[in-house]
């Protein structure tokens, strides 16, 4: 073909212009993967007559938003183009609208209008996303429709680290106290700017909360750009036959936790093409793949205030799941069910008429649900104000995990408020979900609390043996007297058989209570508590949650014998295998086997302090 073309001038013009469409061809596909050239490079849903661009507005053009604010009505509020914003952000451009609506002028800047679609011309520029603080006027900065249309279309798989919620540290013993550190700390904050626009926060609005968890709440998700306030509870002033669907203006709530307890996060809905929903004109949480309830919602009153006007709004039902968020909008799946689980807390409160029992449901996210369940609990058992000072909280917790046993564990604390208790509970869910051995879904969290007024602090009044010396093979009787203000004294009565081979010397006996004994492990026998893979974080969560605070620990120290490498013991391994074992150049981590004699007795209080007396073996 190409020989035939070429014996003729015109075939020869023909073959030059066939050899220039394919080049031009060439590099208008390279100028599309580069996202240069046209300015909806890589939007499959492009419409000119749907949408406009940023070349075609201009400042004076009218223009008009969609969002709700009453009920489940979506409004048509007139607008100003104020200006057209250049490099807004690198490579992203954008505008400024004043409301002209009585109502907006009224209000300013809303919370929970981030998402309000923007149209002008009668098509579809962008959403309401970002205000200045203490604005006295409805001014907002509108994030452009083509920059929320190609909000997941990077489809590249993101390593499983970089979504991790917390830094744990796998590699030392579990330490419930630490993880909570993490969990409470503040962390970078998204703080609105003093001086220029920022993103509107999501209000996160709560209901079944005390006014003093709420505070604590806000300040543990404030760095994620909310705004917690305290609403309406779930279906209040709700007609149950309300069909409502998510459409541009519509009210789109993120369901974080719901039932008798719940925590929503309020945006509007911007566009919605089929299934998918795009909405908010700013991220979430800006974590690229998520997984998060999707929900219609109505709106109760917008709160007008200088210094933040806030909607109020509930979630009516969920329709489908949130499962892309980044800088410009939030991409929802109508349809598609979310992974979220249900949260049962039992409260035996001495101040109530009975049991209380609340049901709810918590999203699955890294970061956010330890957060979540660690005030929605707290808020239950603060219902009725805070505790006394003399007070001891029993509780029964069970962590199910998906594919795996349950965690089941029990245990007491006094004096003490709700925080041992959610150290103990919401940690071990943190490492669990965050861990980094697979990728973990917890299926049901159950809570059963009773709440008595008094403290059983309890501490070693003396400590009797029957002889400080004795030989190898015979018995030590041990009696321990406890004193609690409340109960007075009481004694407890253990023995010891001293072992047959036990060399002549002097040894440590230790009498502690659940805080003394965790630390003699710390020192003795870190190594149970250094998850190696999935199934030894198991292990060791569940060893560290057998330890109880209402026990009396009475530990002989013995000589160290053995080995244990990694998590596996070898306590009698002969000498001569032990130095093979312990060749330098061997990379499992060796250390030598710490062995011990232990009784534990039922107290019933919970011991603060630890005595260590010493009794010598004689030959």
């Amino acid at each position: 073909m190409l020989k035939i073309l070429s014996e003729s001038k015109t075939g020869i013009f023909l073959l030059c212009m066939l050899f220039l469409a394919l080049f031009d061809t060439r590099f208008s596909i390279l100028d599309s993967h580069a996202g240069i050239g046209n300015q909806d490079s890589g939007i499959e849903q492009w419409d000119s007559a749907k949408y406009i661009g940023i070349d075609e507005i201009r400042p004076g053009m009218k223009a008009y938003c969609l969002t709700c604010y009453s009920g489940t009505k979506i409004e048509k509020f007139e607008m100003d183009v104020i200006s057209i914003i250049k490099n807004y952000e690198p490579g992203r451009d954008s505008f400024l609208v004043q409301g002209t609506d009585e109502r907006f002028i009224h209000t300013g800047p809303v919370w929970g209008c981030s998402g309000s679609p923007v149209y002008i011309d009668g098509r579809l520029a962008g959403a309401l996303a970002t205000a200045y603080t203490y604005s006295k006027d409805p001014l907002y900065g509108v994030t452009l429709i083509k920059d929320m249309l190609r909000v997941g279309r990077d489809n590249r798989p993101r390593p499983r680290a970089a979504q991790h919620g917390y830094s744990l540290d796998f590699s030392r013993p579990i330490d419930f106290a630490q993880i909570d550190k993490q969990i409470t700390a503040q962390s970078l904050s998204n703080k609105r700017s003093l001086t220029g626009a920022a993103a509107l926060p999501c209000p996160l609005v709560t209901s079944g909360l005390p006014a003093k968890v709420n505070e604590q709440l806000n300040s543990l998700v404030e760095p994620f750009g909310f705004a917690v306030v305290s609403g309406p509870g779930p279906g209040a002033g709700l007609d149950i036959d309300m069909d409502v669907k998510l459409a541009p203006g519509a009210c789109l709530v993120v369901p974080l936790v719901s039932g008798d307890i719940t925590m929503e996060a309020v945006g509007t809905a911007t566009e919605v093409i089929g299934d998918k929903v795009y909405g908010f004109g700013h991220s979430f949480l800006g974590y690229g793949p998520i997984n998060l309830p999707m929900a219609t919602g109505q709106v109760h009153t917008v709160v007008s205030s200088i210094a933040r006007s806030i909607k109020l709004a509930s979630a009516i039902k969920i329709v489908g799941t949130l499962t892309r968020d980044e800088s410009t909008a939030i991409i929802g799946r109508i349809g598609e069910k979310p992974h979220i689980f249900p949260l049962t807390i039992t409260i035996d409160d001495y101040r109530d008429t009975g049991k209380r029992v609340y049901n709810c449901h918590v999203a699955h996210h890294l970061s956010l649900t330890p957060m979540l369940i660690r005030s929605t609990v707290m808020g239950a058992g603060l219902r009725l104000g805070d505790l006394p000072p003399d007070h001891t909280i029993q509780y029964k917790v069970a962590i199910g995990v998906e594919d795996q046993e349950t965690i089941t564990f029990e245990n007491v604390s006094t004096d003490m408020g709700m925080i041992e208790m959610l150290m103990e509970s919401v940690s071990p869910v943190t490492m669990l979900m965050n861990n980094p051995y697979k990728k973990v879904n917890i299926k049901s969290l159950d809570f059963d609390i009773r709440i008595i007024p008094k403290s059983i602090v309890s501490h070693i009044w003396s400590i009797d043996l029957s002889d400080s010396k004795v030989k190898a093979g015979q018995n030590i009787e041990i009696t321990v007297v406890i004193e609690s203000v409340l109960a007075g004294m009481k004694k407890y009565n253990c023995s010891f058989r001293i072992p047959d081979n036990l060399a002549p010397g002097s040894y440590e006996l230790t009498i502690c209570g659940g805080f003394g004994y965790e630390m003699f492990l710390r020192k003795s026998a870190s190594y149970r508590l250094v998850p190696q893979n999935f199934q030894g974080l198991m292990e060791s969560l569940k060893y560290l949650l057998n330890i109880r605070r209402d026990k009396l620990y009475c530990i002989l120290a013995l000589p160290s014998g053995g080995i244990t490498i990694e998590k596996a013991e070898l306590p009698y391994l002969p000498p001569t295998k032990m130095l093979i074992l312990q060749n330098a150049k061997r990379t499992l981590r060796i250390q030598p086997y710490q062995h011990w004699l232990e009784k534990r007795l039922d107290s019933g209080t919970v011991i603060i302090d630890r005595k260590v007396v010493r009794i010598t073996v004689e030959k």
